[in-house]
């Protein structure tokens, strides 16, 4: 039984990066907006690694200071072959725009602490332990009224006249309009836990990312400013399907598959618990409807090795709330600016999700581990792997260059190309089993 009912401009479902982010922007510019977050921060939460393209939307939410007290710095990142003698340490501030240098590690349960308390600064009604439990959409597009429940088991109700779906992998209007696909070109899941003790790099790159690749799929290595660093396993589902032991057990021995990443947890201690997602990838077939939008994880979710996931929740936060404010107040633009967030909101996945698809393959980690700036190339893919898509560097061209070269080099060598495709089908299939 009911035992509130309120109202509201804005609802957002989710306090993380994305909830945030969309509701201190929409409440600044006056509208009565309200976060319904299930959790009470600060919270664990995976994604520690940060983008330099972060740092802009930081500064525009006014909490870059506060990020930087509690962020490592993060100058560039590492890639460890094991089919290369030498390690490759990509710096952003070779990247084709030099403004945008470097980025942070971050805790999640700071940083995202951070971003909510921001979010009720600025004016946001943000309700912790809350979870929605139902959506019904409104006749002649009036809105929708939103059930909740808190921990007690208090339920309330919300009118609003816009919802922003931000629940993250929740997918809470996905799942409902049965929106949520799994992604059949890449299926992964993946274990982490945090260490104590890690061998990290020396001098200005201790903080920087390393990506270790192995046999089942690819590592992180992330330090943090406390000193842990936070490891974790992103495999193929096969191989998740093998465990046959408790998950630390089988988190310890998928390290020391990779004697690269081995060799710098040595004398580390695994100090959290150690734990575990599967089917990692999936994407919706729609961004928003009359009166509601999907932002971050409750749009799509891709494989995190270009630490994408922060920056795509945060600028889908600024592209939401632009279109919010537009649909609320100038009806007449409703059209074009739901257009406008479609294709930003598939813009950011659809160009990693190239070389995502692609970095197992081993003409791509050849063109990685071995870069050229020809037709400035190396400077376009730094741009990509900090994030800078979104605004107006002229990084397009190379990159198409860049696919080109890729594909002739497939073609070059092409008994390996059709071995590697074989084995990536093999590798994806089955995504259920993880």
């Amino acid at each position: 039984m009911l035992s509130e009912f309120a109202d509201c401009d804005v609802l957002v479902i989710g306090g993380g990066p994305a909830g945030s982010t969309v509701a201190a922007l929409l409440a600044e510019r006056g509208y009565r907006t309200v976060v319904l977050e299930k959790c009470r921060h600060p919270r664990f939460h995976i994604g520690e690694s940060l983008l330099p393209a972060n740092l802009p939307l930081l500064e525009r939410l006014g909490v870059k200071d506060e990020v930087e007290r509690i962020g490592m710095y993060k100058p560039g990142a590492e890639f460890v072959s094991p089919d290369h003698d030498d390690t490759l340490t990509f710096e952003f501030a070779d990247a084709w725009n030099k403004s945008l240098p470097y980025a942070y590690q971050v805790r999640r349960s700071e940083f995202d602490h951070i971003l909510i308390r921001n979010a009720a600064k600025r004016g946001a009604e943000v309700l912790e332990g809350w979870r929605a439990t139902d959506i019904r959409f409104l006749a002649d597009g009036q809105g929708a009224d939103v059930d909740a429940e808190d921990r007690a088991g208090l339920s309330r109700r919300w009118r609003a006249r816009f919802v922003v779906d931000a629940s993250g992998r929740d997918t809470f209007i996905a799942n409902r309009m049965k929106l949520k696909q799994r992604n059949r070109k890449h299926n992964s899941a993946a274990v982490y836990g945090h260490f104590a003790n890690a061998r990290r790099r020396s001098g200005r790159h201790e903080g920087s990312i390393s990506i270790f690749w192995f046999e089942h799929g690819w590592f992180w290595f992330i330090p943090l400013a406390d000193g842990t660093t936070s490891v974790g396993a992103v495999t193929w589902p096969y191989y998740m399907k093998r465990r046959d032991k408790p998950l630390r057990d089988f988190f310890l021995e998928t390290i020391a598959l990779c004697p690269a990443l081995a060799e710098r947890l040595a004398d580390a201690t695994l100090v959290s618990e150690v734990q575990a997602t599967g089917n990692f990838s999936y994407v919706s077939t729609q961004t928003h409807g009359e009166r509601y939008l999907l932002i971050g994880d409750a749009y799509a979710f891709i494989d995190p090795v270009f630490s994408s996931g922060v920056l795509f929740a945060m600028q889908g936060g600024v592209t939401a709330a632009e279109t919010v404010d537009a649909c609320l107040s100038r009806p007449q633009e409703a059209n074009a600016a739901l257009k406008r967030f479609d294709r930003r909101m598939r813009h950011g996945p659809r160009e990693f999700s190239w070389f995502i698809y692609r970095m197992t393959n081993p003409t791509m980690r050849e063109l990685f581990m071995t870069p050229r700036n020809v037709l400035r190339m190396k400077e376009a893919l730094l741009s990509l792997l900090a994030g800078d898509i979104f605004g107006q560097t002229p990084i397009w061209f190379s990159l198409y260059a860049f696919k080109a070269v890729y594909y002739l080099n497939c073609l070059w060598y092409l008994r390996r190309t059709l071995d590697a495709r074989r084995r990536r089908g093999l590798n994806i299939q089955d995504a259920d089993a993880a």
